[in-house]
């Protein structure tokens, strides 16, 4: 990322996909604070922040950029989850309501957290628990659902996706609000906002993909980044984390 915050991050195994995106780990490696922004990007994260990694934490789904200080000579670990992991991995605590942090107990995963020391043996171990944790069978509707969500960047409109995966808009909509706690719509319009970073970042501050018009665009930015987007493009002192970790296009 830059010498200032650093990162990196490991694909899940092929049978963790439809449920992991990734496993990471922040740092700040300095001896003075960084101010940062978090912005919205569609995905559940549980974060182990404590020297012995026994301080874990369930993020839900984002909806607005948040203000944050990354601490001096702080480190974090990350599972960034697809929402289709809340009913499978977390059922005890849904709705997952978005903009929340939630304390999970220490032994949630397992005992043996503590274990590990960088991002290969973090992702090895909490590979070979969450594989045991993913006892039941993944509902091929709601898969067929997030693929076609994923796939569109969020683009597809909620009749599309009903005729596409053959589930009522209502009950598509009943699931996210029981589960998330907002509607399929918005998760959809945090998923186009996430999918113009790379656009963004290289330059292009109108990428029409999904978009209707530029107001549209910008209105959507402004939202979910508290910026418009040539503030983004600039990302001065690299504080909009998820942006700054992305390659130039």
């Amino acid at each position: 990322m830059t010498d200032r915050i650093q990162f990196e991050a490991v694909q899940p195994i092929p049978a963790l996909e439809p449920l992991v995106e990734s496993f990471w780990r922040l740092a700040n490696e300095t001896d003075d604070k960084k101010p940062a922004v978090i912005l919205p990007d569609g995905r559940l994260d549980v974060s182990f922040t404590s020297r012995n990694h026994q301080r874990i934490l369930l993020h839900g789904l984002e909806t607005q950029p948040s203000q944050v200080e990354i601490a001096p000579r702080f480190s974090m670990f990350c599972i960034s989850f697809r929402p289709l992991a809340a009913e499978y991995l977390f059922k005890s605590f849904l709705p997952i309501v978005p903009d929340s942090i939630s304390l999970l107990p220490a032994n949630y995963f397992n005992d043996t957290l503590n274990d590990f020391e960088n991002i290969g043996e973090f992702s090895g171990l909490l590979t070979e628990v969450l594989s045991k944790m993913l006892t039941a069978d993944i509902d091929p509707r709601k898969k067929r659902l997030f693929d076609l969500i994923y796939s569109s960047h969020g683009g597809m409109s909620v009749r599309a996706l009903s005729e596409n995966v053959g589930w009522s808009a209502r009950q598509m909509n009943r699931y996210f609000q029981d589960t998330f706690g907002m509607s399929l719509k918005t998760y959809c319009s945090v998923l186009r906002f996430r999918s113009s970073f790379g656009h963004i970042k290289s330059g292009k501050l109108f990428p029409k993909e999904n978009y209707a018009d530029q107001s549209h665009f910008i209105r959507d930015i402004r939202k979910f980044a508290g910026v418009v987007p040539k503030e983004l493009a600039k990302n001065t002192n690299d504080r909009f984390i998820q942006f700054s970790t992305l390659s130039p296009n």
